[in-house]
C-alpha cells in the first residue's frame, strides 16, 4: 500500500499580520486568500521493522530514525519529527516518507505550513484518525507554533487544508473559514489580471514577524494603526471581489501594501521596492509581497492591456514571472496499490 497526500500553496491578498498572536486574540483577525496550482506532496509507504526513513526530494536530504526513540529537533526535518512526535500512533511502526514542494520555504506562499498540513493529512489517512479539516488545520498550527516554537500566523494551515477562496476569521478560541461563492466569470477575470513574480530570494519570516509582534505589544502607534487598517481593507477587498469590482480590488492591494510596510522595516528592500515601482510605473494598479515579506513572490494586479508590458519590465529588473492558476481544492489524500503503480 502507498499513501499519498497533497495540499495547495496559497496567495494571501490581505489581512496577514492580523492572524498573528496576540493581535487576533485581542481584536480578532481576518484574512482573504486563495489557493493556487502549486503544491506540497508527501508519500508514505508502511514498512516492516522499527525504522522511519525520510527523504526530502527538494533538499536532497535522507535521514533514518529509530521509532523507539523520541526524535530530537536539531534543525533538520524538524517539521516531520514534530508531526511524528505529536501524533499518537505515528511511531508505532516503520515507514518510508518522501516529501516534495513546488516552492521553497521562505517563498511567501505558505510552503512550510502547507507541508505540515500535507504530512498531518497523510497521517490521518494512514492511522484512520476521525479528524475534520478544522482539526487538521489546528493541529498543524499547534505543531509549528507551539511544539516547534516557530513564529508566524494562523492563516496558512487553514488555507492549505480547506482550499479555494476564503474569508477567514480568527478569534482567541475559534476560527471560522467562510468559503466565498464567486462567479466563475469574476474568477477568470481576476486570474487574467494577476501577475506573480519571484523576487529572486527567499527570507526567514520568523524574524520579520517578531518585529511585527513587538510593534503591536509595545503599542507603537504606526504598527497598531496599520494592523487595524489592514483588517478593514481585507473586508473591503472581499466585498469588491464578490461584487466584481476588480479595479477597486487592485487599488486596495496597493493600500494593503502601503500599510503592510508599516509593520516592520524588513518587509521590503531596495530590490523589492524597485520591482514594485517598475510595475506601478508601467500601469499596475496595486500589488504586494506575499507572506511576511522580505523576499519571495510579488503579486501584481495589472490592466489586461498592460500585463505583458509589466511582465517584460519586471524581468528586465531582475524578477522572474511565474505562471499560476487558482485551485479550489484543499488537502487531498488517497491510497494506491503498490503493485498496480509499477510501470
Amino acid at each position: 500500500m502507498i499513501i499519498r497526500s497533497r495540499s495547495p500553496l496559497r496567495i494571501s491578498f490581505c489581512g496577514g499580520g492580523t492572524d498573528v498572536s496576540p493581535y487576533f486574540e485581542e481584536k480578532g483577525g481576518v484574512v482573504l486568500s486563495t489557493t493556487i496550482d502549486k503544491y506540497s506532496y508527501a508519500t508514505l509507504i508502511p514498512k516492516e521493522g522499527r525504522v522511519i526513513q525520510v527523504e526530502s526530494l527538494d533538499f536532497d536530504i535522507m535521514a533514518k530514525y529509530d521509532v523507539d526513540h523520541q526524535l530530537v529537533y536539531d534543525g533538520e526535518l524538524d517539521l516531520v519529527k514534530a508531526v511524528i512526535n505529536t501524533i499518537e500512533g505515528a511511531n508505532n511502526s516503520g515507514f518510508d516518507l518522501f516529501l516534495h514542494s513546488d516552492a521553497p520555504p521562505g517563498s511567501g506562499l505558505g510552503s512550510s505550513s502547507t507541508m505540515t498540513v500535507t504530512i498531518v493529512g497523510l497521517m490521518r489517512q494512514w492511522l484512520q484518525k476521525p479528524w475534520t479539516n478544522y482539526d487538521i488545520a489546528q493541529l498543524a498550527y499547534h505543531i509549528e507554533r507551539t511544539v516547534l516554537g516557530i513564529k508566524g500566523g494562523k492563516q496558512d494551515q487553514y488555507a492549505a487544508t480547506f482550499g479555494g477562496f476564503n474569508f477567514i476569521e480568527f478569534h482567541s478560541d475559534y476560527t471560522i473559514v467562510n468559503p466565498l461563492r464567486i462567479s466563475p466569470v469574476i474568477l477568470n477575470e481576476l486570474e487574467y489580471h494577476l501577475l506573480l513574480c519571484y523576487t529572486g530570494k527567499t527570507r526567514l519570516s520568523a524574524r520579520i514577524i517578531e518585529t511585527q509582534v513587538q510593534g503591536y505589544v509595545e503599542k507603537q502607534a504606526a504598527s497598531m494603526a496599520a494592523l487595524d487598517e489592514l483588517k478593514q481593507i481585507t473586508v473591503d477587498m472581499k466585498n469588491a471581489l464578490l461584487q466584481g469590482h476588480l479595479n477597486d480590488f487592485g487599488s486596495l492591494l496597493h493600500d494593503a501594501w502601503v500599510n503592510k510596510k508599516q509593520l516592520a522595516r524588513q518587509i521590503t528592500s531596495q530590490s523589492i521596492d524597485l520591482l514594485y515601482e517598475t510595475a506601478r510605473k508601467h500601469g499596475a494598479l496595486g500589488g504586494k509581497i506575499l507572506g511576511a515579506g522580505g523576499g519571495g513572490y510579488l503579486l501584481v494586479y495589472c490592466p489586461f492591456d498592460k500585463k505583458h508590458i509589466i511582465a517584460t519590465e519586471l524581468e528586465k529588473t531582475g524578477g522572474q514571472v511565474v505562471k499560476f492558476g487558482f485551485d479550489e481544492k484543499g488537502l487531498q489524500t488517497w491510497e494506491v496499490d503498490g503493485e498496480q503503480c509499477r510501470f
